[in-house]
């Protein structure tokens, strides 16, 4: 074999290598563009379940409080009707007009009293406002299980980018593997917590 003839082979297995280098780049490079878009869904429903715990554990404390108003009121009322049939009971000789003065004031206070317990057209009952408070809670308590598997999310992604970038410097093929084995991992136990909350929420 002439010196010509070796010097093409040579150069021609260097361009199949650099053209088959340059596939694998071009490959990892959109693997990693993928992973970079779940990456950022991830971090979205991250920053979403943060958020909606947040929302739902003010939402729960003022609820909570308006419902203790309520209470407070009812209170006051049935106190009030108490006092005033106690009065009744303690002065038999009573006229009768004031008596049922009286009568028709403990009748007032005690209505008023019953009308807080429960106020279906306005929902600002005690009875509404504790369903309310209740389901605030439920909706916070779920995002707070939610956030920990998002920033789990975030981090296995962000590792499985960097073992990809890693392996186009080094042109490592079995890095992008464990990367994305990392990736689909942590993709399909994505997508199983998803089924696992739709089904919770079904239940609700």
């Amino acid at each position: 074999m002439e010196s010509t003839e070796i010097t093409e082979t040579i150069a021609g297995e260097e361009a199949e290598e650099a053209r088959g280098s340059d596939r694998f780049r071009k490959r990892t490079a959109i693997y990693l563009g993928i992973v970079a878009m779940l990456l950022a869904i991830a971090s979205l429903g991250g920053a979403n379940a943060t958020k909606t715990m947040l929302n739902a554990n003010i939402e729960a404390s003022d609820t909570y409080a308006f419902y203790q108003a309520k209470y407070q009121r009812q209170t006051a009322y049935r106190l009030v009707a108490d006092q005033l049939a106690a009065q009744l009971t303690a002065q038999p000789d009573l006229a009768a007009p004031a008596r049922a003065g009286i009568e028709r004031e403990i009748a007032r206070f005690r209505a008023q009293a019953d009308n807080l317990e429960s106020e279906p057209k306005t929902g600002t009952g005690k009875k509404e406002l504790l369903i309310r408070a209740k389901a605030a809670e439920a909706r916070r308590d779920r995002a707070m299980r939610q956030d920990p598997n998002f920033d789990f999310a975030e981090a296995l992604f962000q590792i499985a980018i960097v073992l990809g970038a890693v392996s186009i410097v080094a042109e490592a093929p079995w890095l992008v593997k464990l990367s994305a084995a990392v990736s689909v991992h942590q993709f399909v136990g994505c997508l199983s917590r998803g089924a696992v909350a739709a089904a919770d929420l079904s239940k609700k």
